[in-house]
């Protein structure tokens, strides 16, 4: 199974991009994962919330094949505790699902049809965060699953 984590925007702040590589790279050594960054919107100033969703949709939609399982991180998602989202995603890789995508939108959100497209909605907290954060505590969570799935310390640590 491939797991690809796709973003609207850049990640700027050094820790950020810090902390994100670390997992990013201990995660190589339990999957095939990817993390992708499409560039922000230009000139959102002439453009309305809703005409901003649609053109991420575009260029997300681009990321997207028919048979991806694809999961949105959302604030009405679905809330997982660490060892759920592990059971999550064993039960993927066990129904020998290809390609997993999580996607974190941008500012406003998404547009209505990548939510018709999505197979499901994941949220990481009842609280708000920024985009830049959420990226590296959705690695580090991805991290600690399979560190869960393999019996490893981690999770305990």
């Amino acid at each position: 199974m491939k797991i690809t984590l796709i973003a609207i925007g850049k990640t700027e702040d050094k820790y950020l991009i810090e902390g994100i590589e670390k997992y990013v790279n201990r995660l190589k050594h339990y999957i095939n994962f990817s993390f992708i960054q499409i560039p922000d919107v230009k000139n959102v100033k002439n453009l309305s919330e809703a005409q901003q969703k649609a053109k991420e949709a575009l260029l997300l939609e681009k990321q997207i094949s028919n048979s991806d399982v694809v999961m949105l991180l959302d604030e009405k998602g679905k809330k997982y505790s660490s060892v759920n989202f592990a059971n999550y995603l064993n039960q993927q890789m066990i129904g020998s699902v290809q390609h997993v995508i999580f996607i974190i939108g941008g500012s406003y959100g998404f547009d209505e049809n990548i939510y018709k497209r999505a197979n499901g909605l994941l949220s990481l907290s009842d609280m708000t965060f920024s985009h830049q954060m959420i990226r590296l505590f959705f690695v580090e969570q991805l991290y600690r699953g399979f560190s869960i799935l393999k019996g490893e310390p981690y999770h305990h640590a």
